[in-house]
């Protein structure tokens, strides 16, 4: 008879319950419009962005295309999780069922893995730009930075392919309260009545594979820069080359800080409500700071917005 009942309830709910940000504010209709507005700038930031390099003929180098890469994963990323989140706050409803919860999954997997993948790719363009600026329009062709980008991409999908179907096929048996504002695999994995050490370990191996090979590439071709830029006779390429590659590296801090904090850690380290905050940070403000750290101190970018709104659009060469 109780194996009925533990069998009833577990293929009747199959809902989730999501215990987001706004059941533990205080002031959640504030935090709310907050949500809202930093979902307004990171949509039209990046959108902005993307238009800006697509139409200006002097943004069409290996650089800005990966940039228009990292914007349309932002597009994507904050688009997977805040607007289901902020609708909930509004309807008065925190339920997910279990496909949707796989399918959200899936894509912040993919998502985040990607970008992972594509700032690796953006380092190692910054220092074949940086050191080997004579053969840069060679190392760098279109076909080798298409390679780039749609290899972050595949590798990326491994990524939600891979963890995706084995979180979700875990019997969950155990109260359907997710204390996290999104289904991400570690609050998820909290709800199985299965033992899942083995599953943790291993994806606790795939993280720090993933993070090793992107954190070499970016850690060695940063590392040839500033011995580059040591060596640099001008003060004003020294202080251009040292300006670009500082905005991306505050990116990969915050970024790769985030997911470190989130798969790496031990468990005794985290909180619900440190969990929602870390991914508040890489899910909601990095979407945002992104297109202001790649456009207000980089003169191209603003150059193009100038004429964009002055209305000169005889820049546009599509």
């Amino acid at each position: 008879m109780e194996n009925t009942t533990w069998m009833a309830n577990y293929t009747v709910q199959s809902d989730f319950d999501l215990v987001g940000l706004f059941s533990q504010s205080k002031h959640p209709t504030l935090l709310c419009v907050v949500i809202f507005m930093a979902l307004l700038m990171a949509l039209s930031g990046n959108t902005i962005l993307i238009l800006l390099i697509h139409c200006d003929a002097h943004l069409h180098t290996p650089m800005y295309f990966f940039i228009t890469q990292l914007s349309l994963m932002d597009v994507m990323y904050i688009s997977v999780t805040v607007p289901k989140m902020l609708m909930d706050q509004v309807m008065g409803v925190n339920k997910i069922s279990a496909p949707e919860c796989g399918m959200q999954m899936f894509f912040y997997l993919t998502l985040g893995g990607s970008e992972f993948f594509l700032l690796a790719a953006m380092a190692y363009d910054r220092y074949v730009a940086i050191c080997h600026p004579l053969r840069y329009p060679v190392l760098m062709n279109h076909r080798v930075c298409l390679f780039l980008v749609s290899s972050s991409w595949i590798l990326g999908s491994v990524d939600g392919f891979m963890l995706t179907p084995v979180t979700m096929t875990f019997p969950f048996c155990r109260s359907r309260e997710i204390h996290h504002f999104f289904c991400e695999v570690p609050a998820v994995m909290k709800l199985s009545c299965s033992d899942t050490s083995l599953y943790e370990t291993l994806m606790y191996l795939c993280c720090v594979l993933m993070l090793f090979i992107t954190m070499t590439v970016i850690l060695s071709s940063y590392s040839f820069i500033l011995f580059t830029i040591h060596r640099m006779n001008s003060a004003e390429g020294r202080k251009k080359a040292f300006a670009t590659c500082s905005f991306h590296m505050m990116v990969v801090i915050s970024f790769y800080g985030a997911a470190v904090y989130t798969y790496m850690l031990p468990t005794s380290y985290h909180t619900p409500e440190k969990d929602m905050i870390v991914s508040v940070f890489y899910t909601i403000l990095t979407p945002v700071l992104n297109p202001l750290i790649y456009s207000l101190r980089n003169k191209d970018v603003t150059r193009a917005l100038k004429k964009m709104l002055s209305g000169d659009l005889s820049f546009r060469k599509l």
